[in-house]
């Protein structure tokens, strides 16, 4: 019976938190700039522990001179590394992009997989950038993709218990409509960017204040 009472209280501050998401960030999208799958698969690779203006950029030099898996997958280490070196951890994804690409080239003839399970087994890729391609490449709600905005906002919501990626997909999934996850993931970024900041959150100007419990807010304002 409390499990049930907790279940129906986070539905409902789903629903009110979809209301003010649609309401506030009425154009839903993604900010990474890309044309096409191979493209979103390299900007999303690239945005891990980096922000989505450091990698747009990069990317149009990139894209330039290696437009294609293929074109990639044939470039030195150091080719790539200089195109993307002002890009976080840009050694490591290099590497990435080019086993990603090989493996594109070699396993799916040269287009990026459209499936969760496919887009798992490339270099580079979990769940939270496999979501975020299938959903703005294709148009597929697979799963819901938690970065840490996501994930700090479902926490503090109280629509999950817990900041693990894989629990907070699993619990969101089941709390917002299928055909709203990849919606939901764009709007609460950037929500998280601008308004329930991982520090000094606007709360009080939000829209969520009459309904979020604001789980662990001082202590994150503490830290």
């Amino acid at each position: 019976m409390i499990m049930e009472k907790e279940n129906s209280a986070a539905a409902r501050r789903a629903a009110a938190m979809l209301d003010v998401l649609r309401t506030r960030i009425p154009e839903a999208g993604g900010l990474l700039k890309a044309s096409n799958p191979w493209e979103l698969l390299v900007a999303v690779i690239l945005s891990a522990q980096s922000t989505d203006e450091r990698v747009n950029s990069v990317t149009p030099a990139l894209f330039a001179g290696l437009p294609t898996p293929e074109a990639t997958m044939r470039a030195t280490q150091e080719e790539v590394e200089e195109l993307i070196r002002t890009v976080g951890l840009y050694r490591n994804k290099a590497a990435a992009l080019i086993g990603a690409a090989r493996r594109i080239v070699d396993v799916y003839g040269g287009e990026v997989p459209d499936s969760l399970d496919a887009l798992l087994t490339l270099p580079g890729v979990g769940r939270k950038t496999a979501n975020v391609v299938l959903f703005g490449a294709f148009g597929r709600n697979e799963g819901l993709a938690v970065d840490t905005h996501v994930g700090r906002i479902a926490f503090r919501l109280g629509l999950c218990d817990s900041r693990d990626p894989l629990r907070a997909e699993k619990s969101l999934t089941t709390l917002f409509p299928r055909e709203e996850w990849g919606n939901v993931n764009h709007r609460m970024v950037r929500f998280g960017r601008e308004v329930c900041k991982a520090r000094n959150p606007l709360c009080l100007s939000c829209g969520a204040a009459s309904f979020c419990p604001k789980h662990g807010v001082g202590l994150e304002r503490r830290r």
